[in-house]
């Protein structure tokens, strides 16, 4: 009997220890799932340049020369609404986002910088941005270019024609009052976005997000600090991808980290 008696207290220990273990992760699931979801909002109407042109560019000794016209965009002035925004803006004002295929996007202030290119071919797309980084959408404002260099030297330009997603943003550092909105961007070239056609699949920190069939910007909302990861990819009627899917790392910190 007294063996029986132990077996059994033994086996009551053994229980409620598991018991309280279920319980622990229990709570744990809990908090996780109390933590705020993020959440993918609406973007409020931007200043609007309708006759803002890309016409085109050149290249010689490493640098890039465009031509563009406007009688309401000028680069390296801030866009009127950036006040309004409360997401991240360039001090430097209004912008070129320059993407080399799926690499992230430099930014240039001026028509002329300096881009030494090395031999190979290129995707090249080329956008006019507002201060706060989000891209012109008028058809004009763009140019998407397979380009060639040899030697040196620009040795071919013609039109992509394929359909094709450049991933914009987010991108880089995100510190205090930033990190509230993170603005969600991209540009496509050669197709339309609609619910029975093509979309835009987004994943956040490597789980299915959304799937939008609109062209515009979206804020990110309730974004955890630190690293997050966004993957963009253009998807037909049937979720089969277009081209490759693009992925970038961005952080978000509380405050600026000290150089």
């Amino acid at each position: 009997m007294k063996i029986t008696y132990t077996i059994l207290f033994a086996a009551c220990l053994t229980f409620i220890a598991c018991q309280n273990e279920t319980e622990e992760t229990t709570q744990q699931q809990q908090t996780q799932k109390a933590t705020p979801d993020v959440t993918l909002a609406a973007y409020d109407a931007s200043t609007e340049f309708p006759d803002a042109k890309l016409n085109g560019f050149t290249y010689a000794d490493g640098k890039f020369t465009y031509d563009y016209d406007s009688e309401t965009y000028e680069l390296g002035q801030q866009t009127t609404d950036a006040p309004t925004k409360m997401c991240a803006n360039s001090a430097k004002g209004q912008h070129i986002h320059f993407i080399v295929n799926d690499e992230p996007y430099k930014a240039f202030y001026t028509a002329e910088f300096e881009n030494v290119m090395e031999d190979g071919t290129y995707n090249l797309l080329s956008f006019l941005s507002r201060s706060y980084h989000e891209s012109i959408k008028n058809g004009t404002a763009y140019l998407a270019k397979k380009v060639t260099f040899e030697g040196g030297k620009l040795t071919g330009s013609e039109d992509i024609e394929e359909p094709m997603l450049f991933y914009s943003r987010p991108k880089g550092t995100y510190t205090g009052d930033e990190t509230k909105k993170v603005m969600l961007d991209f540009f496509i070239a050669n197709t339309e976005l609609s619910e029975a056609g093509n979309q835009v699949k987004v994943t956040v920190n490597g789980e299915d997000f959304a799937t939008v069939s609109e062209w515009k910007p979206y804020f990110l909302e309730n974004l955890p600090m630190g690293t997050n990861t966004v993957t963009l990819e253009l998807i037909d009627a049937a979720g089969e991808t277009i081209g490759l899917p693009v992925s970038r790392e961005f952080d978000l910190m509380e405050v600026a980290p000290v150089e």
